[in-house]
Formats: structure tokens, C-alpha cells, sequence
């Protein structure tokens, strides 16, 4: 796949990446652009934006709220995709666009792939899109508009397809850390056999780990063997429950590259 500038260093020498996920359209309507220039400004590699649905059946009971506020506050992929445009010029670090498969096929999948180019969305990640799909109907569209697409990957997966899902994905591989839905107070960050599998197969591209991490800690403990890992559920629960989530979102970031 033509790659832009997005492609992400794959070396355990190098610094953990840190992602930060957060559903568009939250607290408010217009707090979108704020909160990507909040993100990049306070020292995270790349971000995350969710595209509000009213079924993501793959996040827990935090980000389901935070897309059910996001659309009672008018969020939509068009108006998502005329906030990405009026800050793109501002931002230096990739930003992928995260959601479920319906909405974009609405929306019409080549037009909002050209939206998104045009928006400075650097790659999707659409969970519920199978791959087969993927390289039937869909990826010849994404090379098109030089965007990126994440596959994601979980202690269940077989290392052949792991191997496939990796040689389908551009920018990086998304190692769910455990077989729950975001935002899991059980989940189980620190699967050594799995972690260990996954480093030890000849993948293309960088591994970030997802699901669960809260801390500096666990972001330190489940990076050990993979390139960065993503934080989805702790951040949006600030953007849900602090009036002065502003402050309290650049500490948090601050807090994990401290």
C-alpha cells in the first residue's frame, strides 16, 4: 500500500509511541479541534478519533456513553470531517479515524475516503470490516486515497493470521491485549505468551497494544515488547467527568511520558 507520512518506526530501541483515542463530538460539539491540538501538543506520537455510532459493539460501557453523548451533541462524519479540515494545517502527527463499517458505507466509502484525505486523516481502523471484504471491494480504494487501514489482532489469533492481518495492515498493528471490550476493569494487560508470540513473528509493521492501559505503569509494562501502546477509555473518561477536563487531559498524557 502507498504509504504517507505516517508509517511508524518498527525498533524496540526506539521510544515507546503513545496513542491517544477519543470519540469525536465529546464533551461538546466543537471541543474536537481543542482536544487534537491538546493531544499533540502534550507530547503523544499519534492519535485516535472515534467516529460516534449508536452500536460500537466493541467498546465498553465509557465509550458507548461517550458516543451516545457525541451524536445527542449533532456529531456526524461530516461535521467530524469539517473540524479534521480546519486544523490539519496545525497538526504534525497522524490521525486515524476509528468506527464501525455501516456510517462509512452511508456516508458512500470512496467519498469518505476522499474526505479524509483531504481532512488529513492518515488512516482508518474499522474493526468489523472483515479482511476478505477488505481486499475485495475496499483496499484498492484506500491505496487510491494513500490511506492507511489497521486489522486488529488478539490473544486468540493464530500466528498465520496474525501474519495475514499484518501483511493487509499500513502504519501499524493493533494487538488487542485481551479478548474483552474496551475500557475492561478485567482485562489482562500483560499476556506474556501472547506478547512474546507476536514479537517473535516477522511483522512488517510497528505493534501497538490496546484495551485497559490506565497508567505510566501499565503503559510501561505492556510496551516491553511491542512498539507503543493506546489509551482509549481513561482519557475519554476525563473528557466525560471533569468540568475542567482540559487541565486534567494534559496531565494525564503528561503523566504516562513523564
Amino acid at each position: 500500500m502507498p504509504q504517507n507520512n505516517t508509517q511508524l518506526p518498527a525498533s524496540n530501541t526506539q521510544p515507546k509511541l503513545l496513542n491517544i483515542y477519543f470519540t469525536a463530538g465529546i464533551p461538546q460539539l466543537e471541543d474536537t479541534a481543542e482536544i487534537i491540538k491538546l493531544i499533540q501538543d502534550s507530547g503523544a506520537e499519534m492519535m485516535e478519533i472515534g467516529m460516534p455510532y449508536s452500536d460500537p459493539v466493541a467498546d465498553g460501557p465509557v465509550i458507548q456513553k461517550a458516543h451516545e453523548l457525541a451524536l445527542n451533541n449533532g456529531m456526524t462524519i461530516s461535521t467530524l470531517l469539517s473540524q479534521l479540515k480546519s486544523v490539519k494545517n496545525e497538526i504534525r502527527i497522524p490521525i486515524i479515524l476509528m468506527g464501525y463499517i455501516n456510517p462509512v458505507l452511508s456516508f458512500g466509502f470512496e467519498n469518505f475516503c476522499r474526505e479524509c484525505s483531504e481532512s488529513g486523516v492518515s488512516g482508518l481502523i474499522i474493526p468489523d470490516l472483515p479482511p476478505i471484504e477488505f481486499e475485495k471491494n475496499y483496499q484498492q480504494i484506500l491505496e487510491k486515497y494513500n490511506l492507511n487501514f489497521t486489522f486488529l489482532v488478539t490473544p486468540e489469533t493464530s500466528d498465520e493470521r496474525i501474519l495475514y492481518l499484518d501483511s493487509l495492515s499500513s502504519g501499524f498493528l493493533y494487538a488487542v491485549s485481551s479478548s474483552s471490550t474496551t475500557g475492561n476493569e478485567n482485562a489482562v494487560l500483560k499476556n506474556e505468551e501472547y506478547l512474546s508470540r507476536i514479537a517473535s513473528l516477522p511483522l512488517k509493521n510497528p505493534v501497538m497494544i490496546g484495551f485497559g492501559i490506565k497508567s505510566k505503569e501499565d503503559f510501561k509494562n505492556v510496551t516491553q515488547k511491542a512498539d507503543g501502546g493506546i489509551i482509549g477509555t481513561a482519557f475519554v473518561n476525563i473528557l466525560l467527568q471533569n468540568r475542567d477536563w482540559k487541565t486534567k487531559a494534559i496531565d494525564f498524557i503528561h503523566s504516562i511520558r513523564a
